[in-house]
């Protein structure tokens, strides 16, 4: 499997339901295999919260690149 079909995977399968629970949710934009680099769009409650750097670091970034040690880092995008 490709790294951006195991990253699909693993934000459907882990962080999604996570995001889901506390009224937000994620959206793949899309994934630089050259840099590693995944962005992501938090939608929902996540979108606008204060905390959203935070959950991106600590629930969203840390779940990909523990499972995937390819990739860098994970951004997000408005």
């Amino acid at each position: 499997m490709e790294i951006e079909e195991r990253v699909k995977s693993l934000i459907e399968e882990q962080v999604r339901p996570a995001l889901q629970s506390h009224g937000g949710d994620i959206e793949l934009v899309s994934f630089d295999t050259d840099g590693g680099v995944v962005t992501v769009r938090l939608k929902g409650a996540c979108g606008n919260c204060p905390f959203a750097a935070e959950t991106l670091r600590s629930q969203v970034e840390a779940v990909i690149r523990k499972e995937i040690p390819e990739i860098e880092k994970v951004v997000r995008t408005e």
